[in-house]
This record gives structure tokens, C-alpha cells and sequence, in this order.
């Protein structure tokens, strides 16, 4: 009698499988040629972002030049080497950097104050459902505002005075932060939320410890916007009221050079917002987020 096939034993190479010798090829040497050939230098230069920003920077300073040069008029638009020159003499002077320190020192303040602002908003927000329809009210009803809107009415409550100027910083910077942080709250995963609660954290701890952390991309973005609704609101607001507390700012420089007709000291002004505003975005914003969320992998 025979077997049924399900019962033939298999054969031997089945149960043990062939193994193949190790073999070790020994590779020739690369003799003169280069393991890695360096970039060319053109490259090289070119993966640097400060140069491509400054090599754009020169291409609008040379079309600035051009244009005003052609234009023959110094009352209407200086050359740009002009309103350098005037630069140069506003910082060897010492009354440009005065300005500047003055309306710095006065932003800085109203800055803090609408971060600080924000985040008592934004943590109510996410720790109960009033503090949510408090945010989406408060922000549908204020963010479309302009701030320079409400500077007659500061005027009157604080008067001629570094308050009012702060009141109206503390509305440009806190309804785009807090509606930025707000988002960034929202897109933390669940599952990063359920391991903070297991870990025992609540209330400000949860927020600090978690919820900060994951959403920082979006709190720099928010930063970011509120830092340059911030500026701009300081300078609009001490051109339109000019000096604070017997001391006028940046503004108020610009204004007083464009009654005198210094239209090159007017260039010279707006160049240093444009210079502080390139620095906080290079210096401080984007060494910020090299240190935190690039570094994380959180953003490219």
C-alpha cells in the first residue's frame, strides 16, 4: 500500500537549504582620483544664502541709482548714494540711532505685551469651550480692525504719551498671534495629546510642555506677522501724532525731514526700517527656528 503524497518526506535540500560561500572582493585602489570631487567654487558661493540675499540687495540698490539718475530730480527721489551718504552722517550724528532706539525701546514693550496677551487667550482657548467662543469672537470682531484706527481713541484715554502707542501695538500683534497659535493647537495629533494626559500633564503644564512644543511652527509664524504689524503700526502711528512724551521716534524723524524737504534724510530713515526689519528677520526669526524646529524636523 502506498502513501498518500501529503506524507512523502520532503527532500533533503528542503529541509536544509544550500548556503553559499562568502565571497570578499577586494576592490582595486582608486590611485589619483578623488573619493569625492569638491564643488566648483561658482557652486559654492552660490549655496549661500546671505550672498544670493546680499547679490539682490546690489541689484536693487544699482536700479534705484539708474532710476534716479535719470530722473534728475533729488527733491522727488535722491540717488542711492545720496541717501547712503545721509545715512552715514544720521548714524555719525548719533540722531538717527536715537530715533531708532527710541521707537525699539517702545515697540519691545508693546510687543511683550500682546505675546503675553495671546497666550492668556490662547490658553483659555484650549483649556475651555468659553475661552473658544471668547477667541473667535474677540478676533472676528477686532482682527479686521486696523490699529491705526484706534489711535484717536487712545489718544484720548492715555494721552500724548508712550501709552498710547503701546495700546495700539498690544492690537496689531495679539489677534494675529493668538489665531496662529490657536491653529498650531489644533494640529497637534491626537495621539501626541493622549500620551501627554497619560504622562499626568494638565492645565499650564499641558500647554507648556506639549502643546508649545508641537505647535512652535505656527507660534513663529505668528511672531512673525505680529512683529511686522507691530513695526509698521509704530511707524504710521508716530507719523500721524509725531512725538511721544516730548520725544519723537523713527516716525516722527521721517515726518520731520519731509516738511524740511530733506527728501535724502527721508530715504535714510525708511532704509533703517527696512535694515532693523531685515535683521530681526535674518538675526533673530530665522536663528530661532534653526535652533528649534529645523533642528526637530518639524519644518524644512
Amino acid at each position: 500500500m502506498s502513501l498518500p503524497t501529503s506524507f512523502v518526506p520532503a527532500a533533503p535540500f528542503a529541509l536544509h537549504p544550500p548556503v553559499r560561500p562568502e565571497v570578499l572582493h577586494t576592490l582595486p585602489p582608486l590611485g589619483r582620483v578623488a573619493p569625492a570631487q569638491p564643488l566648483p567654487l561658482g557652486r559654492r558661493l552660490w549655496r549661500q544664502g546671505a550672498l544670493r540675499k546680499a547679490l539682490i540687495l546690489a541689484v536693487l540698490a544699482l536700479l534705484w541709482e539708474a532710476v534716479a539718475r535719470w530722473q534728475d530730480n533729488d527733491l522727488l527721489l535722491p540717488t542711492f548714494l545720496q541717501t547712503a551718504q545721509a545715512f552715514a552722517q544720521g548714524v555719525a550724528s548719533g540722531e538717527l540711532l536715537h530715533k531708532t532706539a527710541l521707537s525699539l525701546a517702545v515697540l519691545l514693550k508693546g510687543y511683550l505685551a500682546g505675546i503675553a496677551a495671546a497666550f492668556v487667550l490662547t490658553t483659555l482657548a484650549v483649556s475651555t469651550q468659553l475661552g473658544r467662543d471668547l477667541l473667535s469672537t474677540l478676533t472676528a470682531m477686532f482682527n479686521p480692525l486696523p490699529a491705526i484706527a484706534l489711535l484717536p481713541l487712545a489718544l484720548l484715554w492715555f494721552g500724548l504719551g508712550q501709552g498710547s502707542l503701546v495700546f495700539v501695538l498690544v492690537h496689531s500683534v495679539l489677534w494675529p498671534l493668538a489665531l496662529n497659535t490657536y491653529a498650531g493647537f489644533q494640529g497637534v495629533p491626537d495621539t501626541l495629546r493622549m500620551a501627554g494626559r497619560n504622562y499626568g500633564l494638565k492645565g499650564l503644564r499641558y500647554v507648556l510642555q506639549l502643546l508649545v512644543p508641537a505647535a512652535l511652527p505656527s507660534i513663529l509664524s505668528g511672531l512673525k506677522i505680529g512683529w511686522a504689524f507691530a513695526w509698521r503700526t509704530l511707524i504710521a502711528a508716530e507719523l500721524v501724532f509725531g512725538a511721544s512724551s516730548g520725544q519723537g521716534g523713527l516716525g516722527w524723524y521721517i515726518f520731520q525731514n519731509r516738511n524740511e524737504l530733506y527728501t535724502d534724510k527721508v530715504f535714510a530713515g525708511l532704509a533703517m526700517v527696512i535694515a532693523i526689519g531685515l535683521a530681526v528677520e535674518n538675526l533673530g526669526f530665522h536663528t530661532l527656528e534653526r535652533l528649534t524646529v529645523r533642528r526637530w524636523g518639524v519644518q524644512r
